[in-house]
């Protein structure tokens, strides 16, 4: 079977959405299918039309120079269009595979339907609720609801439709899609890829100051809706019963700024330790300096609708957790078995989560354990992958 994947953006730029296609990729390959890859004008500036990285071949999308929006999307989808185009008739896949957003699987419908070729889309986020937590619309605004219609349209219109979750395939068949289209890929991990965490680099624990102290910490993107404005809200009444506390996030990004001036205002910059993004073979260093992770993602659209990825990082990992009790977690997380969940939402619950784990080291070998079982039996990309078989064969015709 040769199946054309659509992406937004890939490796070698580092995300969860780059992590988990590539991881796809891999095990579609080991069960003996050909893949092909075009990214769309988000990957940005590239050396050369076409790229291996990591044994993947990638037909890349040029990136393009409107700025005003509108005129930008479209531009984009036209662009990607023609590459669609191009590679597909050259390779004659058996299906066109576009991944999110909505942007990359209305250019494949186009180029699918001119050169008969069955196409499917892979929802892992929704656009609007994805544009939300950017700041650039709210919920319920025109373009909210223009995008809203726009992903159903595409929907009903593609021959078959992934889904990462649950709770995105709910919301998936609450817009008129039958429930026999819709074939959920769960989120997962490639467990030989993660050791079980080591021994702190004791260099590393000096140089960031945490000799002797007990370290709650993030690594990741700092986006809106992880919530670390939370976790640092926490802080103060976590103080009061910890003093040798300290708060190590590890990454960058949007909020970044707003989360170091909170910390002033708190009165918490000492105890916040800022790494800056670190390379990726590094981010286990930094793991194995902190004693318990905080996932203390807001409630809203997007959160309780997708599962994210770190916390089945963390079971694979063997290392124990809080999390905050939205739709997205409590799908992979059992409270009180793999991991611990606490009000979305509330400082205090997160505090009183927090106190509570670090009052229970001695069940910690449990958490571990319960969670690497979990992710060995559920949630491994094999399991997950072989979940495209049916409806692949079924457009590709083949018994």
């Amino acid at each position: 079977m040769r199946i054309l994947h659509v992406f937004d953006h890939s490796i070698p730029l580092h995300s969860g959405y780059t992590f988990r296609s590539a991881a796809i990729l891999r095990e579609q390959r080991a069960l003996g299918w050909e893949t092909f890859h075009v990214t769309s004008p988000k990957q940005g500036k590239v050396a050369a039309a076409e790229e291996d990285v990591d044994g993947l071949h990638f037909f890349r999308t040029p990136a393009i120079a409107a700025e005003t929006p509108v005129i930008r999307e479209v531009a984009l989808m036209q662009a990607l269009e023609a590459r669609i185009g191009e590679v597909a008739a050259k390779l004659r896949p058996d299906l066109i595979h576009a991944h999110s957003p909505v942007l990359n699987v209305l250019p494949a419908l186009r180029a699918g339907r001119r050169l008969g070729i069955p196409v499917v889309y892979e929802i892992r986020a929704f656009w609007e609720d994805a544009a939300v937590d950017h700041g650039t619309t709210r919920e319920h605004s025109l373009r909210y609801r223009l995008t809203h219609a726009l992903e159903t349209w595409a929907l009903r219109r593609v021959d078959h439709v992934f889904t990462i979750c649950e709770g995105l395939r709910a919301d998936i068949v609450s817009r008129g899609i039958p429930a026999e289209r819709v074939t959920v890929i769960p989120n997962a991990v490639d467990i030989e890829s993660f050791q079980l965490s080591g021994e702190p680099d004791a260099a590393l624990k000096a140089r960031l100051g945490l000799e002797g102290k007990t370290v709650i910490g993030f690594v990741g993107s700092f986006y809106a809706y992880e919530g670390l404005d939370l976790l640092l809200d926490a802080v103060p009444a976590l103080l009061a019963r910890q003093p040798d506390l300290r708060v190590l996030l590890v990454g960058g990004g949007p909020q970044e700024a707003n989360l170091k001036a909170q910390a002033a205002r708190l009165g918490i910059a000492e105890r916040v330790i800022f790494t800056g993004r670190v390379p990726h073979g590094e981010v286990s260093r930094y793991y194995d300096l902190i004693d318990l992770l905080a996932y203390p993602r807001h409630s809203m659209r997007l959160t309780e609708l997708v599962t994210p990825l770190k916390p089945l990082e963390a079971m694979a990992q063997g290392r124990v957790f809080v999390a905050s009790d939205v739709g997205g977690h409590k799908e992979l997380v059992r409270d009180g078995e793999t991991g611990r969940l606490f009000r979305a939402g509330s400082a205090a619950a997160l505090s009183e989560a927090v106190g509570g784990m670090l009052a229970q080291r001695g069940q910690w070998g449990d958490y571990r354990a319960a969670g690497r079982r979990f992710v060995e039996a559920e949630r491994n990309w094999r399991t997950s992958v072989a979940a495209y078989r049916i409806p692949y064969n079924r457009l590709a015709g083949i018994a």
